[in-house]
């Protein structure tokens, strides 16, 4: 017995190479996403120096939306064709300095380039980074491991939101942007201690038809749009807990701003433990039942927003539903990774997350119109019915079934 827990032990304790990959792709994620939540605190103060309308506003984030889409094709054909490494580097050098850049933004079209150019290098490195985890694992334990990037970027979400509290009040919103060059040294260590996988090396990657790759079946169609749908309810999910959800408890508690930071906090927690709760029953139970539950309970879930009357139960209610709506998010690069082969994994990974982000984002826009014609309770119903949906059609996704999703973790 003794014997069998200590082998067990040796097996799940990672390599120095595998601890720099899961090192290399946290940091980068959490910084990613770090300078992708500049945008969030900053925007109050942006549309009052330049006066801009809800459109004008609104706009800067939807603009970031195409630029990620586009990234996420562009870097993710190159890096299936080039390598995985050198590509990562570059996606980050991209949104680092397009983020630096807004320093020097002193007008709309300049910061609508900016937030396009550091898109393009975000929407390029999240699938990229997933691609490097997954050539450097067993896949019987990439939910796991893709958790813990998962985590990372609510880590730079809390980040960005404790540097954004010492840099606004004093410097202003311009010299925020410029911390978003930190991610820059990321790339001296990835470029140093990182190298293609084995099975990179040995696929065939002439960059050729990757994207048609995707749909080369009438199976695989299924299966990529399939996903797309599941993770544009995700990103929409994610949109409504964070940018409305906080004004809609502001309101209905009558809190202040610190109070709803408070519980963007509490959210956050809930949404890091689902994600760990999630890669584990991912990797021990198989896509479908993992996804069956964490879909169904964030269905129910939502309606218990309804019902705080206080700030302890506000509090408890926004870690239990980001506990089950966001804690799938660490699935998707485990999944994807799974169900695509090495010389389109990167491809897959970037084109099926970011057309979520794209699509998912303008979640806010469809809240906003309900809020405005009906109700709270409209919202839930709303967001409930998006989870239904995305659990019929995980469902119908052939590869998700527990027998063939595991058969993929025997190499």
């Amino acid at each position: 017995m003794q014997q069998t827990t200590a082998v067990k032990q040796h097996q799940n304790r990672l390599t120095s190479y595998q601890g720099k990959v899961v090192a290399s792709a946290t940091a980068g994620f959490g910084l990613e996403n770090m300078d992708v939540m500049f945008l969030s605190f900053a925007l109050s103060s942006i549309i009052g120096e330049l006066h801009l309308n809800g459109s004008q506003a609104g706009l800067i984030s939807s603009i970031t939306n195409v630029g990620m889409l586009m990234g996420g094709v562009i870097f993710g054909m190159l890096a299936d064709r080039f390598g995985r490494i050198k590509t990562f580097t570059y996606t980050i050098f991209i949104f680092a300095f397009a983020t630096a850049a807004m320093f020097f933004a002193s007008n709309l079209t300049t910061i609508y380039i900016c937030r396009f150019f550091a898109g393009i290098g975000a929407g390029g490195e999240y699938g990229i980074g997933m691609t490097i985890l997954a050539e450097s694992f067993k896949k019987k334990d990439m939910g796991r491991i893709s958790s813990y990037v998962g985590v990372a970027g609510q880590g730079g979400a809390i980040l960005a939101a404790v540097l954004a509290a010492f840099i606004l009040p004093q410097f202003g919103w311009r010299a925020l942007f410029l911390f978003g060059l930190i991610p820059v040294l990321i790339t001296f260590f990835v470029r140093h201690h990182l190298k293609e996988s084995k099975a990179f090396e040995t696929s065939k990657h002439d960059g050729k038809g990757q994207f048609k790759a995707l749909f080369a079946t009438r199976q695989l169609t299924h299966q990529t749009l399939g996903l797309m749908f599941m993770a544009i309810v995700q990103i929409a999910g994610y949109f409504g807990l964070m940018n409305w959800l906080p004004a809609i408890m502001q309101k209905q508690l009558g809190l202040t701003i610190a109070g709803s930071s408070t519980w963007m906090i509490s959210t956050i927690i809930g949404m890091s433990a689902g994600m760990l709760t999630f890669g584990w029953v991912l990797d021990k139970l198989g896509a479908r039942l993992a996804y069956g539950i964490f879909l169904l309970a964030s269905a129910v879930s939502v309606y218990i927003l309804t019902i705080p009357t206080n700030t302890m139960m506000m509090l408890f209610a926004g870690a239990l539903v980001g506990y089950f709506a966001n804690g799938m998010f660490a699935g998707y690069g485990a999944v994807v990774s799974h169900l695509y082969p090495t010389e389109v994994r990167a491809t897959a990974n970037n084109v099926i997350i970011n057309v979520g982000r794209a699509v998912g984002g303008f979640s806010s826009v469809a809240i906003g119109f309900i809020l405005d014609h009906y109700n709270v309770m409209a919202v839930m119903i709303f967001l409930s019915l998006l989870y239904l949906m995305s659990f019929v059609v995980m469902m119908s996704i052939k590869n998700l079934r527990r027998k063939e999703y595991l058969s993929f973790n025997r190499d």
